[in-house]
């Protein structure tokens, strides 16, 4: 695939580049140890020789190739870090391809058995829906990534998805950028509150105190000048220059060091947000719908740098001595104090809005890695109608890879499908595939089927009911409780505390009725809960092993229809996974359970004689 061979091609690219990359580190090592030799020499040559200014020549030659030498050298080992986190990038891709996605995020924490349909479809967790897509080098990525899968916020657009799907270099230098890290962009929204409560005296952003900085910046060199040209004495400068230091250092330092606080929370995300914006810009020809994320992102651009700025200068603080020359000559804690109250004026108005924008991004990208990896699949048609109805060609489930096997199925608004099968015939996986393949459909993103049409209706699914023995609930009493819970939902559909859905509709999606009682019991509460569900604006797929259900058909055949999935019986079960309308006619519980019961006689037959009399004496 085109995917694939692009994966293995820049793996040996990125592979050879950091072979080359190293070699030259080695080199500017070298040269740094021996220009730091040259430079000594030099000094000695100036200290103890006639030729002091030869070696005074030498050594501030030498110590300016020593100066380039290092900047190229840092410059290299950062280009290695690039190269190294690129070639992560395509070998973890060339993982996930394999199957292995252990190198992503599965989202264990957004698992939550009590939502509408995540936990029964393996939305979220080890091998979810969730693992397949993640792509996501923020924590607000990666959280509005969920509430997409959870329906809580629906925003992507399928020309927004094919559009990144084609921007394969960004994506691979975005994704990059937070290979081996996760950028904290919500505890920048944390700090947005910390920095609406004033802290600092305001006149530090006073005109009149900047005339008065101005003022002492330019005094400190006039006296110097004045000091050489004999007009003052020599300790005039000195001792301004000292009560100049004291002055700042006693005026500044407790702000300095609540801004220091307050920055680092987000000390190791400023660099990796500034460095991910500036990925951002660079993309062009945007779709129109991207157009407010690109532009809130390019005015962010300026002011991530400025942050970066102020948190390199705190760090350039720890240094007494250079503390005392940059705060003294250049006033710095002042400047950075009022760079700073610039910065938290922005940042107050604008980094809601910017996170936003950014966690948007971010996690379109996901989305269109995960259109870039399948090909093999296609945009489904999503309708504003929210009457139910979905119609798909050769359907599968996106996590069987070449081993799916595609069907043809439509569901019409206020229908109730009865599926019928034998144990392992297909009829959980069935159902799964259909509520992924919405989901992914909801969002915009590409489908595993051949064509798909959809209306826009709520999902709801009770497939993977969990008792709770510590909280004295059992299986049963935990099954009529999602039921419970089904019931409101679809006379109230809300995926977000307060906020009702948009469609009135829902497809109910569920597996075995009531499996927590006798057969009959089951057979006539499921008969009793799908004849009074049908009174709601609700769509049913009911998959079941209760053949006697199918006979709702009969009943109600305007509302209710039998489709199944067949086995053959013979030396061996033959599964064709294939769904055809019907009622399932073979069972193989029975069957399967004689080959079990063989091991008895096997055990029996194998049993020494003398064992046997012993036995039966």
């Amino acid at each position: 695939m085109k995917n694939q061979r692009h994966y293995l091609e820049q793996q040996v690219k990125m592979t050879a580049a950091i072979g080359r990359l190293k070699r030259h580190n080695r080199y500017f090592i070298m040269g740094e140890i021996a220009l730091f030799m040259l430079i000594i020499a030099s000094i000695g040559v100036f200290a103890m020789t006639a030729w002091s200014k030869s070696g005074l020549l030498m050594a501030l030659v030498c110590l300016t190739a020593y100066l380039f030498t290092r900047f190229f050298d840092n410059k290299n080992s950062s280009t290695i870090k690039q190269t190294e986190q690129l070639l992560a990038v395509y070998t973890h891709e060339l993982e996930a391809i394999e199957g292995n996605y252990s190198a992503f995020d599965s989202g264990q924490e957004f698992v939550d058995y009590r939502h509408p349909f995540t936990f029964d479809l393996d939305v979220f967790g080890q091998n979810s829906l969730f693992a397949r897509l993640n792509r996501t080098v923020t924590t607000g990525g990666k959280a509005l990534l969920a509430r997409n899968l959870s329906f809580e916020e629906i925003q992507f657009q399928p020309e927004e998805i094919h559009y990144m799907s084609h921007q394969v270099s960004f994506m691979d230098n975005f994704q990059a950028l937070g290979e081996g890290r996760t950028i904290d962009t919500l505890a920048m929204l944390s700090l947005q509150n910390e920095c609406s409560e004033p802290s600092f005296p305001q006149w530090f952003s006073t005109r009149w105190s900047l005339i008065v900085a101005s003022l002492m910046l330019g005094l400190l060199p006039l006296l110097i000048i004045l000091s050489l040209l004999g007009l003052i004495e020599g300790n005039v400068p000195v001792f301004y220059a000292t009560l100049q230091f004291f002055i700042v250092y006693l005026v500044c330092n407790a702000a300095t060091r609540h801004i220091a606080k307050r920055t680092a929370k987000i000390h190791r995300e400023a660099e990796g947000f500034r460095q991910l914006i500036k990925q951002c810009v660079s993309l062009h020809d945007l779709p129109l719908s991207l157009q407010k994320e690109a532009d809130t992102l390019r005015n962010a651009q300026q002011q991530a740098a400025l942050l970066t700025s102020i948190i390199d200068r705190l760090d350039r603080r720890g240094n007494i001595l250079g503390l005392m020359i940059i705060d003294t000559f250049g006033l710095n804690d002042y400047f950075l104090i009022r760079e700073y109250l610039r910065w938290e004026h922005d940042f107050k108005t604008q980094i809601a809005a910017q996170v936003e924008a950014l966690s948007h991004i971010d996690a379109l990208v996901s989305w269109g890695r995960f259109a870039y990896n399948h090909p093999e699949t296609t945009t489904a048609e999503v309708t504003t109608d929210h009457n139910v109805y979905l119609e798909a060609k050769e359907i599968s489930h996106p996590f069987l890879g070449t081993k799916a096997v595609k069907n043809d199925f439509s569901i019409e608004n206020g229908s109730y499908t009865i599926v019928t099968g034998a144990n392992m015939a297909g009829k959980s996986t069935f159902l799964r595939t259909i509520g992924i393949n919405y989901i992914l459909a909801r969002n915009g993103a590409p489908v595993f089927a051949k064509s798909m049409r959809t209306s826009s209706f709520n999902l709801f699914s009770s497939m993977r009911t969990t008792d709770d023995l510590a909280g004295g609930i059992s299986y049963f009493n935990a099954e009529l409780r999602r039921l419970q819970q089904l019931i409101r939902f679809c006379k109230h559909p809300v995926y977000v505390q307060g906020k009702p859905a948009e469609s009135p509709s829902t497809l109910i999606i569920l597996d075995e009725i009531l499996k927590g009682t006798n057969s009959l019991d089951k057979l006539n509460g499921s008969k009793l809960f799908l004849e009074n569900i049908c009174k709601l604006p609700v769509t049913g797929l009911i998959a079941t092993h209760d053949l006697e259900l199918s006979k709702l058909a009969n009943e109600y055949p305007s509302r209710f229809s039998n489709y199944c999935f067949e086995i053959e019986l013979g030396t061996a079960v033959t599964y064709s996974y294939k769904i055809t309308p019907g009622v399932a006619r073979n069972q193989n519980a029975t069957y399967l359970l004689k080959g079990v019961l063989k091991e008895i006689e096997s055990l029996s037959t194998a049993q020494p004689q003398g064992e046997t009399a012993g036995v039966t004496g």
